[in-house]
């Protein structure tokens, strides 16, 4: 069976294996750059063919189940067959989206900062909320996640927090959740148990190649050193050496305070400052790209992509696609595919 197009097995393994030939070279390694972007694509492919195997091996499955149940109607191949028809629904679903995540920069690592808004302290446990939603749909999808900074809040959960998601198609999957996430809830912080409307803001930001070529002048950068703090534990160091950057000319910030010293985490944030001013000049550049980064939205009511409600009743509803579902703690817990994969098909 051959599926055509982005799924054209033969195809696929052809292009496999001239990479692997490559990566076998004696001097493979030797452009650093050049070799990072064989693995890469090597992976993407290998993980694609992976999806054809899995759909090939279901369908062949479900034909002989259906050629015996033919022969014979029985209660237990029955339900065989009709729990390998549900997995292989799911895997097709899952290729439908791959299809979906044929953006340029799609494929790549990505940055993504959550940052409290207007709320107080109820904004600040509201950011920790979304941050331990994003670690989970990272745990439960496989992707690595490095944490490159955490502000705490004065009082409860996070001003802020980075961290850098790797993995294949990390910034095709995450690219729509960018945007203001508004919370309806009975605080827990109020005495009076009163109900109260929290933000916060999703920032995503594809990594481009570390050699891509940003004309930064010295005198544009303010440069702040400070002792890290926060939760990250012993994953945060608590020398001097946190990193805060601003771009002057246009008010972007770029916090680094994870690596082992202050060289390390200053060149980690130029890296990502070059990110999001290359970003920056491409969607100016041509204003089909604006779709990678999104327009700016403040913190705030009437700006909100997704809100949560906690009360009077329970809901989660994407303001983009109007796809929504009751179930508030699945979703807290990770389980936002549904809102990803309704962005994907249009709901952007």
């Amino acid at each position: 069976m051959n599926y055509g197009g982005l799924f054209d097995g033969d195809t696929l393994n052809q292009k496999i294996s001239q990479l692997e030939q490559k990566t076998h070279e004696e001097n493979f390694w030797t452009d650093a750059k050049q070799a990072e972007d064989v693995i890469k694509k090597l992976n993407a492919l290998k993980e694609t063919v992976g999806i054809i195997h899995h759909l090939r091996a279901l369908s062949e499955e479900m034909n002989t189940l259906l050629d015996l149940l033919i022969m014979e109607l029985d209660e237990e191949l029955k339900n065989q067959f009709l729990k390998k028809k549900e997995e292989l629904e799911k895997s097709l679903q899952e290729a439908r989206v791959l299809l979906l995540l044929s953006d340029p920069y799609d494929a790549k690592n990505c940055i993504l900062e959550v940052h409290a808004g207007a709320g107080g302290t109820e904004a600040c446990d509201w950011a920790l909320m979304l941050y331990r939603m994003y670690l989970r749909w990272c745990e439960k999808h496989h992707f690595k996640v490095e944490l490159l900074e955490y502000l705490d809040g004065e009082e409860a959960g996070i001003k802020s927090v980075s961290i850098r998601v790797q993995g294949t198609y990390a910034y095709g999957y995450l690219k729509g959740e960018k945007g203001v996430h508004r919370l309806v809830r009975l605080s827990p912080f109020d005495a009076n148990n009163k109900r109260h409307t929290s933000f916060a803001s999703i920032d995503i930001t594809p990594e481009f190649d570390k050699d891509i070529e940003v004309n930064i002048q010295e005198s544009d950068l303010k440069i702040d050193v400070y002792r890290s703090s926060g939760a990250g534990g012993q994953h945060v160091n608590t020398t001097d050496s946190a990193v805060r950057i601003t771009h002057l000319p246009t008010k972007i910030v770029v916090t680094c305070q994870n690596e082992r010293s202050q060289i390390q985490n200053r060149e980690m944030a130029m890296r990502i400052l070059k990110n999001k001013l290359y970003l920056l000049e491409m969607e100016k550049q041509n204003e089909k790209l604006n779709s990678v980064k999104g327009q700016h939205q403040n913190i705030e009511f009437g700006s909100q992509i997704r809100s949560y409600v906690m009360h009077p009743y329970s809901l989660v509803k994407d303001h983009r696609s109007n796809i929504e579902t009751s179930n508030v703690l699945k979703v807290l817990d990770g389980e936002i595919d549904l809102f990803i994969e309704g962005y994907l098909k249009g709901g952007n």
